[in-house]
């Protein structure tokens, strides 16, 4: 009974947040169209501030209608090509206000007080450990991609972490200059010549792209956190994990939204730079 009441209320909670993150986020766009009346005498005082005189119509002339180069043109176009298509900015939007809450709500507050329980030192060894233990998803995505020394490091790795590395919490292959190549099916896709496709913002998950969610499918059946029965236990370990990544995270979106005239904007070219850089890689 207790497992079926969890899964409604997971249910219910992917149902309900969206809606209040659309709601609010029109509320705001209403407050910001909404027109501000003004006094006869404000109008009038605009209106005399506003009107041009003769001597700057006359230095003006046809110049102040100069239209964009070239090069500027070109410049645009080049920027629009080098994106990622959003066909679905409004949904995604919406999704991304929810993910923006869900942080700044529960992420960041839970992150936090993790942070002061587990020091530092803690919560790198258990990224470490999760780290370790995801090494099939990079190696047959290694191997899918002929990339035949790189596949055979992953396995070199995995032994030594998970015995000198007490399980993983040491990485003590990268002593020895044997590196993680981290690899996942989305990456494998790219390789072989599969466009991104358009950008989606997933709720929970963040950004992603129709390739990259077709490869996050793939990688699922990989994972081995995925088949951690029963499954109320498997959450509890995803929720670790997500929880121990955001604690070491803290900031770095924060200082991204500070800086960006429009975070949703700014995000999704991070993104679609960064999973090109990974791709090329």
């Amino acid at each position: 009974m207790k497992r079926y009441c969890f899964q409604w209320l997971v249910l219910l909670s992917f149902l309900i947040l969206p809606a209040l993150a659309y709601g609010e986020e029109t509320v705001t766009k209403q407050e910001k169209s909404a027109p501000v009346t003004e006094s006869p005498v404000e109008q009038k005082a605009v209106a005399e501030d506003e009107r041009p005189s003769a001597a700057s119509e006359s230095l003006e002339g046809p110049a102040a209608e100069t239209e964009p180069s070239a090069g500027e043109e070109e410049y645009e176009e080049i920027a629009e090509e080098k994106g990622i298509a959003d066909p679905l900015e409004p949904w995604n939007r919406i999704m991304f206000t929810f993910n923006d809450k869900l942080y700044f709500w529960v992420l960041k507050p839970v992150a936090q007080g993790y942070s002061a329980i587990v020091p530092e030192w803690g919560r790198v060894r258990v990224k470490n450990v999760f780290h370790n233990i995801t090494m099939p998803v990079r190696f047959v995505n290694n191997l899918l991609q002929l990339k035949i020394d790189e596949a055979g490091t992953e396995v070199i790795r995995f032994v030594l972490n998970s015995t000198a590395g007490v399980l993983g919490m040491f990485d003590v292959a990268k002593n020895i200059d044997l590196r993680a190549h981290d690899e996942d099916l989305g990456q494998t896709l790219g390789m072989y010549g599969f466009g991104d496709g358009f950008y989606l913002v997933w709720p929970v998950l963040g950004p992603s792209s129709l390739r990259d969610t077709a490869g996050t499918a793939g990688d699922f059946f990989l994972d081995p956190v995925n088949y951690i029965t029963p499954a109320e236990s498997g959450i509890a370990v995803r929720s670790l994990d997500v929880t121990n990544k955001t604690s070491l995270r803290i900031g770095d979106y924060e200082d991204l939204k500070e800086s960006a005239l429009d975070p949703y904007i700014s995000l999704r070219n991070a993104y679609f730079q960064y999973r090109e850089n990974k791709i090329k890689e």
